[in-house]
């Protein structure tokens, strides 16, 4: 941890250095905490005052919407002592609204970009509540930042969208280190998150995360509500991970279960037993389907997880090829 702490204490209201709010308004004391808003910055106005752009090699989309914003902190924010891990803290606009929820607690920002970085010294200069981290967010360790608490971590952002599968399999593999995390991402993959069995966007990463944690719809987020806006809408989704970091069915090797999972969506025209075999030797598929009593002449999309989990167990992980 760089562990930044900037300024001699601040209500979280995006201060410019000098004493007044992105409207131009005079900052509010620390003991007069922000509730409206207007009290913070927007982030049309704070990339005209440093003449910034939104970055593509990022995946840069910046929030405007009100609403949004209150939907993911009421979502993330469970008490004032919260650690909050910020996946992509930008300009630092939900940064801010965060840091004025959890006035004990401590909001980690985490930023790519350099530039974006310096706008977060500069514009949370005031707020002593939160770390400022230049780091890729794929290299961020969670558990780290959990056992510096001495407790779990929440985590949350709007996760750029080619990477948000990583991700989220990122934050799932930390899910004993995290209460839960609250994160948008494009429309079309929370559908997918969150399909039943037997539906075209059921996949494997819906099986996967949702082995792991409980998984919700927070809000609908339009392309207007961003600048620039994208060419796809947006839903925040919550991520609560199961009791103990336990998988909702006994897997006895997690990543010998990622890949029988992942084998099963690989050919989605082929039959399940087909599908399988195109990864584990043909003998294994044939007894693991007899065993586990699974018609294998089903698609892959119509196993609910308690099917996986008893494939998994039934074929033997030395039991893969390596190519056909």
């Amino acid at each position: 941890m760089s562990g930044d702490n900037h300024g001699n204490g601040s209500n979280g209201n995006g201060s410019n250095g000098n004493g007044k709010t992105g409207n131009g308004q005079p900052a509010k004391a620390p003991s007069d905490p922000l509730r409206s808003a207007e009290a913070f910055p927007d982030a049309r106005v704070i990339l005209g005052r440093y003449g910034l752009q939104a970055k593509k090699s990022f995946g840069q989309n910046f929030l405007i919407s009100e609403r949004a914003f209150r939907a993911i902190v009421d979502a993330t924010v469970r008490s004032d002592e919260d650690w909050i891990v910020e996946i992509g803290a930008g300009l630092g606009t939900l940064t801010a609204r965060l840091a004025e929820r959890v006035t004990a607690g401590k909001v980690i920002a985490l930023e790519h970009d350099a530039d974006m970085v310096k706008v977060l010294r500069t514009e949370l200069a005031g707020v002593d509540n939160v770390d400022i981290e230049q780091v890729d967010a794929l290299r961020y360790d969670f558990k780290m930042a959990a056992k510096w608490r001495g407790d779990p971590i929440s985590v949350c952002g709007n996760l750029p969208y080619h990477i948000a599968s990583q991700l989220l399999f990122k934050i799932i593999d930390a899910r004993a280190s995290v209460t839960h995390a609250v994160v948008m991402i494009q429309k079309e993959m929370a559908d997918r998150i969150m399909a039943p069995p037997g539906g075209k966007t059921y996949g494997a990463i819906g099986v996967m995360l949702r082995t792991y944690a409980d998984v919700t719809s927070v809000a609908k987020v339009g392309a207007g509500s961003f600048v620039p806006p994208p060419k796809i809408d947006s839903t925040v989704i919550k991520l609560v991970p199961l009791a103990g970091g336990m998988p909702r069915v006994p897997i006895a090797d997690e990543k010998h279960y990622s890949i029988v999972v992942h084998a099963a969506f690989g050919q989605r025209r082929k039959t399940l037993r087909n599908a399988l075999r195109a990864m584990f030797e043909d003998a294994a598929v044939d007894a693991a389907l007899a065993q586990t009593a699974i018609d294998g002449q089903r698609r892959g999309e119509t196993l609910d997880i308690a099917e996986f989990g008893a494939l998994a167990g039934a074929i033997p992980a030395s039991s893969m090829v390596a190519e056909r």
